[in-house]
């Protein structure tokens, strides 16, 4: 934690953590925190779905909703930036309070339910930054009230598909009633099947490359769920997962201030639920099949544990709150002395090494019971 943060972070604990947040975007958005010397190592750089990534690290979609500062982001050594989620109508998202700290477990409880400014106020702000460099993924989703779901995610394929690096279908939070179920059989298919269709037709008519379009799912899965899952995401042609999203489950932080709060968790206390899901979608899919790996990354070792579980790239968010806006940096710093150390040839050496020995690990506490 560099010195300003670590005498910053008691006064924001201070402010509601929405506001906080708020905050920080405002603090980048008007270059408050300076850009930082990156790391650029050739040993960091990943090849993913016809992506060049410099490095591995990125940014969850949670911190930027409304693409107000994606560059910026960047700049603190992200190798690529996820905004959103966005949903076609703008959305105030559930009451307030809505985001929770639990400092002692290094974790945050939100219920935010997709408050955003909608696809047109994000889409102007993306298209302004059109020809910068940098990989800028949109995470999209549906209005909580939207009649048809799965045109929401179409219109917003459609609306993003010219607009960024890649494109990111998520029906994982917990906080919109009834959206995980897009997870499930005929549910999921069907949508999967509009998604790419939409995906390959808003290429075509834009005459560019198509982007890839990933999906975004839950840790609170069965081994037969991540199977089905799997089975469609394939079968569907969709470029990659992002596992995962929040959990419901409250293992590891029970009694604690704030852990009794509805909503999802994120943070320290997810990384051993969300990896074991990781490593289980890896076997299912196979070696070809592009994952990111999200939940509970904080630092070099954490996010190396992600590729060893199976992830081609790591993403972050929770960790930023109580670390700061150094923890980019301190990462890739550490995987490059891994690398040293190791003397491995590239960051993709790493994938997949311990995925068996995770998956014969005892499951996560409560692995079968909690489902969304």
């Amino acid at each position: 934690m560099s010195r300003l943060y670590r005498f910053a972070r008691p006064l924001l604990f201070q402010i509601d953590a929405e506001k906080a947040h708020r905050l920080s975007v405002e603090a980048l958005k008007r270059g408050l925190v300076g850009r930082r010397d990156i790391p650029v190592d050739a040993r960091l750089r990943v090849n993913v779905a016809g992506l060049s990534f410099p490095n591995p690290l990125g940014l969850a979609a949670g911190y930027d909703k409304n693409g107000e500062v994606p560059d910026a982001a960047l700049r603190l050594g992200f190798g690529f930036v996820e905004v959103g989620t966005v949903t076609p109508l703008p959305q105030e998202g559930n009451a307030r309070p809505r985001v929770f700290r639990l400092p002692e477990s290094f974790a945050v409880v939100n219920r935010l339910g997709f408050n955003n400014e909608g696809h047109a106020e994000v889409a102007e702000r993306l298209e302004k930054r059109a020809r910068k460099a940098g990989i800028v993924g949109v995470n999209i989703g549906a209005n909580k009230d939207a009649s048809d779901r799965v045109d929401d995610y179409v219109t917003g394929i459609h609306r993003f598909e010219a607009l960024s690096s890649y494109l990111t279908i998520n029906i994982s939070s917990p906080n919109t009633p009834g959206l995980r179920n897009l997870q499930k059989g005929s549910d999921l298919d069907d949508l999967l099947k509009h998604a790419v269709a939409a995906r390959d037709g808003a290429a075509a008519i834009a005459a560019t490359d198509r982007k890839p379009l990933f999906l975004k799912v839950a840790p609170d899965l069965t081994l037969d769920d991540i199977a089905a899952i799997s089975e469609t995401a394939k079968r569907r042609a969709v470029d990659g997962l992002i596992v995962s999203n929040t959990t419901l489950s409250r293992h590891g932080v029970e009694g604690r201030r704030h852990s009794d709060e509805q909503g999802g968790l994120s943070g320290r206390p997810l990384f051993t639920r969300s990896s074991y899901a990781l490593a289980a979608f890896r076997r299912a899919l196979g070696p070809d099949f592009p994952i990111i790996g999200v939940g509970g990354v904080e630092s070099a070792r954490t996010a190396l544990g992600k590729m060893e579980a199976g992830a081609d790239l790591v993403q972050l968010y929770t960790a930023l709150v109580y670390a700061g806006p150094e923890l980019p940096i301190r990462i890739l710093t550490g995987m490059m002395r891994y690398l040293d150390k190791t003397g491995a040839d590239t960051i993709r050496q790493i994938r997949d090494t311990k995925v068996d020995e995770i998956l014969e690990r005892e499951p996560p506490l409560g692995w079968e019971l909690v489902r969304a």
